[in-house]
C-alpha cells in the first residue's frame, strides 16, 4: 500500500446510516434519528455512533456530513422553517449563522439545562452555551488552532518546531530549498481564512492585551485601533515568503489536506479536528500539532483553543425524546472520550479517565497553563463579523483591499451588531 491515500471528501456532504456493526440498514422498527455534522468531525461522531447504537439498538441513527459553509448556510434556513435534523452541529457563542445563540434566537433549540451533562460544564463552557444562563447545546469536544506539522516531511527537510516567528519564515525558506511549502493553504474554502489571522492574532493582539474582547464590546478599542493589524500584515508576508502553497485562493481544504498527504508541504494551520483526517489520508507520516508563533518572544506565544464541536437539539424534531437520549450519550464521559480519542482533540467536559492524545499534548498544557485564547468569533456580537472577515482575507489575497481597509470594514460590522 503507498504511504498516501488519497481523501475522498470531495464533495460537499455525504450521508452514512450506521449500525452497532459499522454501517448498513439497523434493526426493524425504532426510530431513525438524523444527525448533521461537521465533515471535519466524521471520524469522531463515527465512532459515537457505533457506541451509541450499541447501547441503544432501537434508534438508528442517520448521519450526514457537510463542511462548515453549507451547515452555516442551509442549517438557519431550514431550522426557521421548521425542518432541518434532529441533532445538529451548533457553533458556541454569537459569531456566526448556525451559532448556538443565533439558533436559539430562531426558537430553534431545546433547553438542555436540565440534562445531567450540564451539571458539569466548565464555567467558561457554559458561558458560551446558550442564552440567558441556558444550556442549549452540548458541547462535544475542545479543539486548538494550531501548526499541524507531518513529523516525516518536517524531518525530511532538515526542519524543527519553530518557536519565534522569525524560526516560522526561515522555515519557510527550508522547505523551499526542498521542493516544498511549509504549509498548505486552502482558502478557496470560506472558513479556512480566518484560521491564521486567528493564530496569529493571538499573539499579536491577546498575549499584552487578554482582556482585548471585553474592550471590544465596551467600545475601548477596535480592530484599527489594535494590533490585529500585525496579525494581518505577517498573514500577507507569510504569504509572500512563499510559506504557503501555489494560489490559496483556488486551493480548496480538501486540496489543502492533500498537499500534506502527499509531502508537497511539511504542515498546515488547521482545526485540531484535522489530525483525525490526515491519519487516515498518511498514517505513515506522523502528525502533531503546536501553536503558531506570531512574535520573537516565545513567552508571548498564543493558542486560540475553545469548545469547537457542540450540537443542538432541533425544537421541531418529531423524535425530541430520543435524540436528548442521544445528547445525554454525547455529554457522558464515554461519549466525550469516543469522540475526542478519536478525533484528537480534548473533551469539552473534562473526565479523569481520559488519556491526551500525544498530538495534542502542547493543547492540554497549554489548557492548564492558561496560555491560550478564545476562538475570536465566539465572541463577536454577531455573525456578520465572522463573515466580513471571510472576505477581507480573500480581498487582500487578491490584492483588492488594504489592511487598514479590511479592518475597517470588520469593525463596521462589530459595530453595526453591537447597535441592535
Amino acid at each position: 500500500m503507498s504511504r498516501t491515500r488519497r481523501l475522498t471528501l470531495s464533495v460537499t456532504a455525504l450521508t452514512l446510516t450506521l449500525t452497532a456493526a459499522g454501517c448498513g440498514p439497523g434493526p426493524s422498527g425504532g426510530t431513525q434519528l438524523t444527525v448533521m455534522a461537521n465533515v471535519t468531525d466524521k471520524v469522531a461522531m463515527n465512532s459515537v455512533v457505533k457506541a451509541f447504537r450499541e447501547k441503544h439498538p432501537a434508534i438508528r441513527v442517520a448521519v450526514t456530513y457537510a463542511d462548515t459553509t453549507t451547515l452555516q448556510k442551509t442549517l438557519p434556513h431550514d431550522l426557521d422553517a421548521g425542518e432541518g435534523p434532529d441533532v445538529f452541529t451548533v457553533w458556541p457563542g454569537s459569531g456566526n449563522p448556525a451559532s448556538v445563540i443565533a439558533l436559539a434566537d430562531q426558537e430553534a433549540l431545546i433547553d438542555l439545562s436540565l440534562r445531567r451533562f450540564a451539571w458539569h460544564l466548565p464555567e467558561d463552557v457554559a458561558s458560551a452555551a446558550g442564552r440567558r444562563n441556558r444550556i442549549e447545546m452540548v458541547p462535544a469536544s475542545y479543539s486548538a488552532i494550531g501548526a499541524i506539522y507531518a513529523t516525516q516531511t518536517l524531518g525530511d527537510i532538515g526542519g524543527s518546531k519553530p518557536t519565534t516567528y522569525t524560526q516560522v519564515l526561515a522555515l519557510c525558506d527550508k522547505a523551499r530549498e526542498h521542493g516544498k511549502v511549509l504549509f498548505a493553504l486552502g482558502n478557496k474554502t470560506p472558513w479556512v481564512t480566518q484560521l491564521i489571522s486567528y493564530a496569529l492574532a493571538g499573539g499579536t493582539v491577546y498575549a499584552d492585551k487578554p482582556e482585548f474582547a471585553d474592550d471590544m464590546e465596551l467600545g475601548r478599542t477596535s480592530f484599527g485601533q489594535s494590533r490585529w493589524k500585525s496579525a494581518l500584515n505577517k498573514y500577507l508576508q507569510m504569504n509572500e515568503r512563499g510559506c504557503f502553497g501555489p494560489d490559496p485562493l483556488s486551493t480548496t481544504y480538501q486540496d489543502s489536506l492533500d498537499q500534506v498527504a502527499s509531502g508537497k508541504a511539511v504542515g498546515i494551520v488547521q482545526v485540531a479536528t484535522t489530525l483525525a483526517e490526515l491519519r487516515q489520508a498518511a498514517p505513515d507520516l506522523g502528525f502533531v500539532m503546536h501553536a503558531l508563533p506570531a512574535t520573537d518572544d516565545p513567552a508571548q506565544t498564543r493558542m486560540p483553543a475553545a469548545v469547537s464541536a457542540a450540537y443542538g437539539v432541533n425544537a421541531h424534531s418529531a423524535h425530541v425524546k430520543q435524540a436528548k437520549v442521544f445528547a445525554d450519550f454525547l455529554g457522558s464521559a464515554k461519549g466525550q472520550n469516543l469522540y475526542n480519542g478519536k478525533g484528537v482533540t480534548l473533551p469539552a467536559i473534562p473526565n479523569p479517565s481520559f488519556t491526551t492524545d500525544p498530538a495534542v499534548a502542547e493543547v492540554a498544557r497549554r489548557q492548564k497553563n492558561g496560555t491560550t485564547v478564545p476562538f475570536m468569533d465566539q465572541t463577536w456580537p454577531n455573525s456578520t463579523v465572522q463573515q466580513t472577515h471571510f472576505r477581507q482575507i480573500r480581498r487582500l489575497f487578491a490584492g483588492k483591499t488594504t489592511i487598514p481597509g479590511a479592518l475597517k470594514a470588520m469593525d463596521h460590522a462589530y459595530r453595526a451588531g453591537s447597535s441592535d
